[in-house]
Parts: structure tokens; sequence; C-alpha cells
């Protein structure tokens, strides 16, 4: 008999939320952390799907409600809401809010560039409504 000795590939930061969050949104509702861990599959422990959704918690992305001796948890974005969300929390980290937005405006490609103007004048013209 021979034994697979390959190490097992390490997930990138942030991976394991994107694939428990994408899990809760399949969901009829809210779900329980083991119904997110058998839906992920067997390799991943209890208790990493636990901390994964405590972690999803504290940054806004997920509510939960007691269901007997636990919790169901669901999912309060989606993944670009996510995203911006950290946006938001690194912005926050910086006491040159200008020159970090400054940078980044100018760090865009020119359709991206061109996408963020036309939102924001959707945002303006709602705003003005």
């Amino acid at each position: 008999m021979t034994e697979d000795r390959r190490p097992r590939r390490r997930r990138g930061q942030g991976e394991l939320e994107i694939q428990v969050l994408s899990a809760l949104r399949e969901a009829d509702g809210p779900a329980t952390a083991g119904w997110v861990q058998e839906r992920l599959g067997a390799d991943l422990a209890y208790t990493t799907v636990i901390t994964i959704l405590t972690r999803l918690l504290a940054k806004g992305a997920v509510t939960r409600e007691r269901t007997g001796r636990s919790f169901a948890w669901t999912p309060v974005s989606d993944q670009a809401g996510l995203a911006a969300h950290k946006m938001r929390r690194l912005l926050d980290g910086e006491s040159d809010r200008e020159a970090v937005l400054a940078s980044f405006v100018t760090s865009l490609d020119a359709a991206d560039e061109r996408l963020l103007r036309e939102l924001l004048g959707q945002t303006k013209a709602e705003g003005e409504d």
C-alpha cells in the first residue's frame, strides 16, 4: 500500500472565508456550522468552520441566531459586498484618506476609472432626487 505524502495545498488568505460565504449563500435559509462543514468537505475541521464563521461575524459579513444549543448562520452580503467592506476597513485605518484615494484612482486602468466615474455620477444624481 502506497501512501500519498504530498503536502496539502494551503488555502490562500481569505479563500476559506469566501468558500464559507459561498456555501451559506447556497443554503435555503440560515445554516449550521455542521451543514457548512459537510458542504465544504470532510478535510475541514468543525472547529475551523466555527473560527471562520466567528471571524465573518466580527467583520459584519454574517449574522447568527441561536437554534437550540448552537447557531444558524446567514450571509449579510455577497462577495462584492465583502470586498467593499474590506476596502472601507483599509481606508478607515489610514490617516491621509485623500492620498490613499488619489493613489487608488490613479492606479486604475482607463476602463475601471471610467466605470468608477459613472458610478459616482449615478450616486450623485440619486442624492439629488
